[in-house]
């Protein structure tokens, strides 16, 4: 599967720092970096780190001081010959070692092409691929726990096991098909019924990872909404723990959406401060409420703000009928509840809606409430499904998506099989499941959804 191309980049991140890395993998490596590095000790020793220059072959150019290391396959990242030249951090110095590599006659990579490779040679499956793009944009501690035991094939050797049950299944499906007898067909029915019962307890398990997972790798979005001046611009700034909105006593400051991402507990929160939803004949204010209402449609989290020193007004009812609209989850906050003032207020209504768990006594002034709330929004993510130690996380959209369609299958043999229905139809949706399974790690999978999936990362990888 492999091309006979010898391929190139710079496998550093842009802009200046103290080392920059230009990358070549294939047949041609040893040759080019021959050709284009002069060693101050006269030889290159494989994998280990050899001082000197690198020199453009045609005009005798010094190009930059470099170390640079040769690495035999296949015991290399991509199973190939990989070379490796650390520069100066300079963009011009990549950029002119770069150019002389290609000019030996290395092409520049494509996106993701290295650990295209890795991958097409069989050191990594599929799912491993992936989670090296997720380990390069984790934001959190979290987030790169689950990357990287995603990497280690936590979630290969889950898929592994559940794929090897499903052979024992079809196996016997098999032998009940090609040698038919009464006597085996019951006892095959009952324990096969027992084993895609098995299996589907498995493939759950891990669907219910999913939610967590999603959240781990691209952050809970959360919205702050409340009428005007009701705090919530101090509650953004209070998380973020920095003075990040405008604060006054003028309705209405806040008119358009102000968003932000911090860290709680490992968790990635994309924070969004909104306008108060409010009529209003503010051309500019009703735009920015109009795009508070877009974002609370598309947040997984609403953190509703009431102000306790006066009853319930009808912004607080029409920001109640937009959330019952959708489906977010809401913790309600209410704020002020330090001030006298506070002691009269009907917390009835909100109770009855939304539950006496989901309301949380805060001040935006003293901070009253804050790690309580915290405390909720880490409870919300994990759910009581999962905890953030989880052998096995579902993080990627691709893989939830081939899981819960695995699941679905695999329920529907289980309905086949309670059913007793001919073993030549149950065969079909346990092999569904099996195929399905192996899309994810790449053992079934066609070339187009492999390409897409090394599409995504960056050049150098």
């Amino acid at each position: 599967m492999f091309t006979e191309d010898t391929i190139a980049a710079i496998a550093t991140a842009p802009g200046e720092g103290g080392i920059g890395i230009v990358r070549i993998s294939g047949e041609l490596a040893e040759t080019i970096l021959r050709s284009v590095f002069v060693p101050k000790s006269g030889k290159i020793v494989s994998r280990k780190l050899s001082y000197g220059s690198v020199t453009d072959p045609e005009t005798g150019e010094i190009i930059d001081e470099v170390l640079a290391v040769f690495m035999k396959g296949p015991h290399t990242y991509t199973t190939e010959d990989v070379v490796e030249i650390n520069c100066h951090g300079s963009s011009v110095s990549l950029r002119k070692t770069l150019e002389t590599v290609l000019k030996q006659g290395a092409r520049l990579a494509e996106p993701g092409e290295f650990t295209k490779r890795a991958f097409l040679g069989g050191r990594i499956d599929l799912s491993q691929a992936e989670a090296v793009i997720d380990l390069i944009r984790a934001k959190t501690d979290q987030s790169y726990k689950a990357a990287l035991g995603q990497l280690s094939g936590r979630l290969s050797g889950e898929i592994s096991n559940i794929r090897a049950k499903l052979v024992d299944i079809l196996v016997d499906i098999a032998v009940n098909i090609d040698y038919p007898d009464e006597d085996i067909e019951l006892i095959t029915y009952e324990k096969t019924l027992s084993m895609m019962k098995s299996v589907t307890a498995d493939i759950r398990k891990l669907s219910e990872t999913g939610h967590t997972g999603r959240i781990l790798r691209e952050g809970l979005s959360t919205v702050i909404v409340g009428r005007p001046n009701v705090g919530k611009s101090s509650l953004m700034n209070r998380l973020l723990r920095e003075t990040r909105s405008i604060v006054t006593e003028i309705p209405g400051t806040t008119r358009d959406t102000i968003e932000e991402q911090l860290n709680i507990g490992g968790i990635l929160i994309n924070i969004t401060d909104t306008a108060g939803i409010r009529a209003t004949e503010d051309v500019v204010e009703r735009i920015g409420v109009e795009k508070s209402r877009e974002s609370l449609k598309r947040a997984d989290l609403a953190l509703f703000l009431v102000d306790t020193t006066s009853p319930l007004r009808e912004e607080d009812h029409e920001i109640m009928d937009v959330l019952s609209e959708t489906e977010t989850e809401v913790i309600v906050l209410l704020n002020k509840s330090d001030c006298s003032e506070s002691a009269a207020f009907d917390r009835a209504e909100l109770v009855d809606k939304y539950g006496s768990e989901k309301i949380i006594e805060t001040s935006m002034i003293s901070g009253q409430g804050t790690e309580i709330l915290e405390e909720r929004i880490k409870n919300l993510v994990y759910e009581g499904n999962v905890s953030a130690s989880e052998n096995v996380l579902i993080t990627d959209v691709r893989h939830l998506d081939l899981i819960n369609k695995a699941l679905s299958l695999a329920e529907d043999a289980i309905d086949q099989l309670e059913l007793q229905q001919p073993f030549e139809l149950i065969e079909i949706d346990v092999n569904g499941v099996y195929m399905t399974l192996g899309e994810i790690t790449g053992e079934a999978v066609r070339e187009d959804i492999i390409n897409e999936v090394f599409s995504r990362f960056c050049l150098g990888k």
